[in-house]
């Protein structure tokens, strides 16, 4: 059965960076898009970032673009999310998730448009 890990989680300052991993298994993700969502409590969850199957393009929500990197290892079956200057409002639960869209369906989808979810990682960042 696919099952999608994160890791990589924690308690930073404001400022600091953090590195977040989501292990596949149970099958290759190797050519799904994979994405990262958080929720902060009370919030509904949003997106993050987006990497294509192939790890040529990448789309990022605009709170977060110039600060979080999104990058995946095919070999590895691991997608990564390299958070740097963090503040408060990064505080949340980050999931990854894997789609099989087209790029364009796989970034207007929203949420409906991933098939596998993981069970999320806390990222606190504190000021």
């Amino acid at each position: 059965q696919a099952q999608l890990v994160e890791s990589g989680g924690g308690l930073v300052q404001a400022g600091a960076s953090l590195r977040l991993s989501c292990a596949a298994s149970g099958r290759t993700f190797s050519r799904y898009n994979m994405g990262w969502f958080r929720q902060a409590p009370g919030k509904e969850r949003e997106f993050v970032a987006l990497i294509s199957w192939s790890g040529g393009s990448t789309y990022y929500a605009d709170s977060v673009k110039g600060r979080f990197t999104i990058s995946r290892e095919n070999a590895k079956n691991t997608v990564y999310l390299q958070m740097n200057s963090l503040k408060p409002e990064d505080t949340a639960v980050y999931y990854c998730a894997g789609g099989a869209l087209g790029w364009t369906a796989q970034i207007m989808g929203g949420m409906s448009a991933y098939d596998y979810w993981g069970q999320g990682t806390q990222v606190t960042v504190s000021s």
